[in-house]
């Protein structure tokens, strides 16, 4: 049996890596473009990655239900990069970072183009070392399904998080990936996630360690499943 799980995200580039870490599995990864009705907009307000990413898997799982069938589970992330130096920001506002005036007052502008989002960043770490410039970026997934009853509901089934550590260079480096990738040096990879290759990424990013850790917990629910 292959399990049906909806991908909560519009993102092209997520949705091949998606596919490519879990091609192992008995899964089949869909998009908002499988449904008939599309997704809605869900405002992504939570303080922390984890109450991002549960927020839009459970209204995720009920769109599947009702559009796809209840047997179709749902799957959202939410990720981004935390800089020490900044306190942890850009955060959960990382998409929408050179959107977002002081404690995200202007979040609701929605995401800014990642030109802005990388120049906002250097300005801001411009006046600081190498030595300071330290980074991880951050991912947590989290798979919901609808609950069959008479009230619509949703539940989260599994959630994991991945992370790596990396530092921020003082110019842009490589075309690869999306988002932040060519300002984050990976000293293990030698080079900026500017410069890995999808398959390259995958084997040291945070979204890669995350999958992977779900790649455990779903081949186990499978195995019980049995």
């Amino acid at each position: 049996m292959v399990q049906r799980i909806l991908l909560a995200s519009g993102n092209a580039k997520k949705l091949a890596e998606l596919r490519a870490l879990c091609q192992e599995l008995p899964v089949e990864i869909l998009s908002p473009a499988d449904l008939p009705l599309g997704l809605p907009n869900v405002i992504e307000d939570g303080t922390t990655f984890l109450a991002n990413a549960r927020k839009k898997a459970m209204a995720a799982a009920l769109v599947a239900a009702d559009q796809l069938g209840d047997e179709v589970w749902a799957l959202a992330d939410d990720s981004g990069l935390c800089v020490d130096a900044l306190d942890g920001t850009p955060g959960v506002w990382s998409a929408r970072y050179a959107n977002v005036g002081q404690n995200g007052a202007e979040s609701e502008q929605g995401n800014a183009p990642d030109s802005a989002n990388n120049e906002k960043l250097l300005q801001e770490l411009k006046d600081y070392p190498a030595e300071r410039r330290g980074a991880a970026f951050h991912c947590v997934i989290v798979v919901a399904r609808a609950k069959v009853n008479d009230a619509p509901q949703a539940e989260v089934l599994f959630h994991v998080d991945g992370s790596v550590r990396g530092k921020i260079l003082d110019a842009a480096d490589g075309s690869q990936g999306f988002g932040y990738d060519p300002l984050f040096w990976h000293e293990e990879s030698g080079c900026s996630f500017g410069r890995l290759s999808g398959e390259q990424k995958a084997g040291v990013s945070h979204r890669g360690h995350a999958v992977r850790q779900l790649k455990e917990l779903l081949l186990d629910h499978f195995r019980k499943e049995r």
